[in-house]
């Protein structure tokens, strides 16, 4: 287990700056945390590349038990809005981070391994691609869809559902969606740009496996 150990840290520091980066708006769509958590899937990739399905489930399970402490942290904090207090993490964010995160991951796994034996790029390029978007959908849905509000009846999510432009230009859709789309479409660049470090650093870590 030594042997992946970094992995594991790296994941570790993602998820915990994810949590944190995620509280501060850029724009009106995107938040920071959106620049640095697909770097999960980079994590999870080189070590599937290098150690195997097994170990890369690891390190996603490190990564889902960092990020529950985070989200048990979060919803002992207590801001203040509208003449009332309300936890930084929300149940429903809390669930659809938590579910989001491990089933995006493990699928990243499952597709990555089914792909290993093709041209280099393909694995993490499709896996990525597959679980960011099961990612996106699956969090952004439980944390602020209407449909779902038995959840956590007492959460306001009436600000998430409110009809705008999709991404301030397209047709009147809630509000969330366009919050999940533009994540999304970070994701995917990501993706790609991903594509030049994990191609180093498993050439340098296992020169034989790239």
């Amino acid at each position: 287990m030594t042997r992946y150990l970094p992995g594991i840290l790296a994941m570790a520091i993602i998820v915990v700056a994810s949590n944190i980066l995620v509280q501060f708006l850029l724009g009106n769509f995107l938040t920071w945390g959106a620049f640095t958590y697909p770097f999960a899937f980079l994590v999870n990739d080189v070590i599937n590349r290098i150690y195997g399905p097994a170990a890369a489930r690891r390190v996603v399970f490190a990564g889902f038990v960092v990020g529950v402490l985070c989200s048990l942290i979060g919803s002992q904090i207590m801001l203040q809005g509208d003449g009332y207090d309300y936890p930084a993490v929300t149940l429903r964010i809390a669930l659809g981070s938590g579910a989001a995160f491990l089933i995006a991951q493990m699928t990243d796994v499952f597709v990555f391994d089914r792909l290993r034996h093709g041209v280099w790029w393909r694995a993490p390029a499709i896996s990525t691609l597959i679980g960011a978007s099961l990612d996106t959908l699956i969090f952004f849905s439980i944390a602020f869809s209407a449909a779902l509000v038995f959840l956590e009846p007492g959460n306001d999510v009436s600000w998430a559902n409110e009809e705008l432009p999709l991404l301030g230009l397209g047709p009147q859709v809630p509000l969330w969606l366009s919050l999940a789309v533009a994540d999304w479409l970070v994701k995917l660049a990501l993706t790609l740009i991903a594509l030049l470090p994990f191609k180093a650093i498993v050439t340098k870590l296992s020169p034989r496996v790239a």
